[in-house]
C-alpha cells in the first residue's frame, strides 16, 4: 500500500521504507544483539549464538536479493552512488532530482554496505570456527585447521570489534541527524513513511510485495538449512 496524502505546502507523505525492508532491519538489530550477548556469555548460551547467527545469515541472503526486486528506496541501485555524487553531497550541492535525503544518502551508503559486508564477513567465520573447547561451526570439516584457527581468531575479536565500530558509528549518526538536523530517521523506519515534497516517487509496498518477499525469506532460509546440514 503506497500512502499519498497532501499536506498543506506542497509535501506529502510518502511511503519510503517497504515492510519487509522495515522487518529486516529491526530483526537484525535484535539478532545482532542476541548473537554477540550469548557469545559474551558463552556455555549453554552457544546454542542460542548459533541459532542467531543462522538467523542473521538469512536475513543477509534475503537483503541481497531484496536489495535487486524491493521497493525503490530499499533497492541497491537507489544508493550506489560515484565520487562526483559524494562530493556533491558532502559539499551540499544536491540535484534535485537525486533525492539523497530520501532513502539512504552518499554517506549513509557506505555505512550500510559496510555494515554488510562484515556482517557477511562474521557469519562466514562463524561457520567454519572452532574454539578447540566445544564449539565447532557446522562447516568447519570443509577448511584446513589453520584456516579455521585464523577464521575463528577473526570471528571472536577482529570482526566483532569492526562490527560494534559500525555499530556505534551507526546510532552516532542517528543521533547527530536528530540532534542537529532536527531529522527522525528512527520512525521513518518503524511506519515506514516520510513527509516529502511531491514529486517524490514513493516504494511499492503491496501485498503482491510482501507476499513475494516473505517467499524469498522461507526460500533463503531453506538454503541456509541445507547448507548447515551438510556439515552433519
Amino acid at each position: 500500500m503506497v500512502i499519498d496524502t497532501v499536506i498543506p505546502g506542497g509535501l506529502r507523505v510518502v511511503r519510503v521504507w517497504d515492510l519487509p525492508t522495515r522487518i529486516f532491519h529491526w530483526a537484525l538489530a535484535v539478532c545482532f544483539i542476541g548473537s554477540l550477548g550469548t557469545g559474551s556469555i558463552g556455555g549453554k548460551a552457544m546454542a542460542w549464538h548459533f541459532g542467531f547467527g543462522y538467523v542473521v545469515f538469512t536475513l543477509l541472503a534475503f537483503r541481497m536479493l531484496w536489495g535487486v526486486v524491493g521497493g525503490r528506496w530499499s533497492r541497491f541501485s537507489s544508493f550506489i552512488y560515484g565520487p562526483a555524487a559524494v562530493l556533491r553531497y558532502v559539499r551540499g550541492r544536491n540535484r534535485r532530482e537525486e533525492h539523497h535525503d530520501v532513502g539512504h544518502s552518499p554517506l549513509a551508503s557506505g555505512s550500510v554496505f559496510a555494515l554488510l559486508l562484515f556482517l557477511s564477513a562474521q557469519v562466514g567465520s562463524g561457520l567454519v570456527a572452532d574454539d578447540e573447547i566445544a564449539n565447532t561451526g557446522p562447516l568447519v570439516k570443509f577448511v584446513s585447521s589453520a584456516t579455521s584457527s585464523a577464521l575463528t581468531t577473526y570471528h571472536g575479536h577482529v570482526g566483532r570489534w569492526i562490527l560494534l565500530g559500525l555499530v556505534v558509528l551507526h546510532v552516532a549518526a542517528i543521533v547527530f541527524y536528530r540532534v542537529k538536523r532536527r531529522t527522525n530517521l528512527v520512525t521513518p523506519m518503524i511506519s515506514g513513511d516520510k513527509l516529502l515534497p511531491a514529486d517524490v516517487p514513493a516504494a511499492a509496498d503491496s501485498w503482491a510485495n510482501r507476499v513475494l518477499a516473505a517467499c524469498l525469506l522461507a526460500t533463503c532460509a531453506a538454503g541456509v538449512a541445507k547448507l548447515v546440514s551438510l556439515g552433519v
